[in-house]
């Protein structure tokens, strides 16, 4: 189910539980979204899943960027998908995405946020881009088919040591917020397999003290801990100093070798990775469309910072009048 203050998917889910099966007529669906359809939600949670069931389920068959300000009450981009239940052969687990961002003219008048309109030229250069796109499998500047698992990625929980700007392993001191007790200082050295201290706030019947206890890998922590506290002690707080780690996220595209991933991408020494339990799936279609435009160069800005300043001048001119 996807987030209660958003019912788009929820909508699409309707008209797809209403589908005709292929063998009695099949369906087609076109439907207006916004953005947050595309990508909104994390691995695992509705918006992703319900992502999922529809390109796993082979439905979804193109999505058409339109321009933006195309409505009287808002003036956001929005989306054109395309769903159906009998895609030809050359349209099996594929998805077109059609750039149809620029095909547009101004409005002789604005209504509200509307300022822009589609013609019938417009929609045309729409349909014979989806008709041949897919008759000549071809991909350009406003075209491009993907595989449906190029929107699938892995969430991979990743734990690794930090260094610090020296290159060396960084250490962090810092209350320690569970039960101090041998089985927890057991549990640590296996998890950091170097040095830890704890200095131990003590209260007792001769009143308070600190005491430091250093373990070494291979210690044996229960006796330590044995040695340390007795039933006439009370502890009142404990702080240590260890390792510093970082607990991440990482989203890896489907099909890359993950421990290659982060080796590359993280280039520190691993304690552990989790891939989670399904993939999650997201459509960007900006990225894909991306084309870089290199800054102007400092000079024209600054030119440009230059008439604007004296505009302003100008304009403080004349309020003093």
């Amino acid at each position: 189910m996807p987030r209660v203050n958003d019912g788009a998917l929820l909508f699409l889910q309707t008209m797809l539980a209403k589908i005709k099966p292929v063998g009695q007529g099949s369906s087609h669906i076109a439907i207006i979204f916004n953005g947050s359809p595309l990508s909104n939600g994390d691995c695992g949670s509705g918006e992703s899943e319900i992502r999922r069931w529809i390109l796993e389920n082979d439905w979804l068959d193109a999505i058409v960027m339109l321009p933006d300000q195309l409505f009287y009450n808002t003036g956001i981009f929005t989306y054109i998908w395309l769903l159906r239940n009998d895609k030809p052969a050359s349209h099996k687990k594929r998805v077109m995405l059609i750039d149809a961002r620029q095909q547009f003219e101004k409005e002789p008048k604005s209504f509200g946020n509307k300022r822009n309109r589609i013609t019938d030229a417009h929609r045309a250069w729409i349909e014979e881009r989806y008709r041949e796109g897919w008759k000549q499998g071809y991909a350009d500047e406003h075209v491009k088919i993907f595989k449906r698992e190029d929107f699938a990625y892995h969430k991979v929980s990743v734990v690794f040591w930090q260094f610090d700007e020296h290159d060396k392993p960084a250490v962090l001191t810092e209350p320690y917020e569970k039960g101090f007790t041998a089985g927890n200082l057991n549990k640590e050295m296996d998890f950091y397999d170097s040095e830890l201290t704890f200095r131990i706030r003590i209260k007792s019947a001769k009143g308070e003290k600190t005491e430091t206890l250093t373990l070494m890998p291979k210690d044996n922590a229960a006796k330590k801990f044995k040695d340390l506290i007795n039933g006439e002690t009370q502890i009142v707080s404990v702080k240590w100093t260890h390792r510093h780690y970082v607990q991440d996220d990482e989203y890896i595209p489907h099909g890359e070798d993950i421990e290659m991933f982060l080796k590359r991408e993280i280039a520190k020494p691993i304690i552990h990775w989790e891939d989670s339990p399904q993939l999650g799936y997201e459509i960007l279609p900006n990225k894909y469309f991306y084309r870089y435009q290199p800054p102007a160069p400092a000079k024209d800005l600054l030119a440009e910072f230059w008439k604007l300043e004296k505009e302003a001048e100008k304009m403080l001119e004349g309020l003093a009048q």
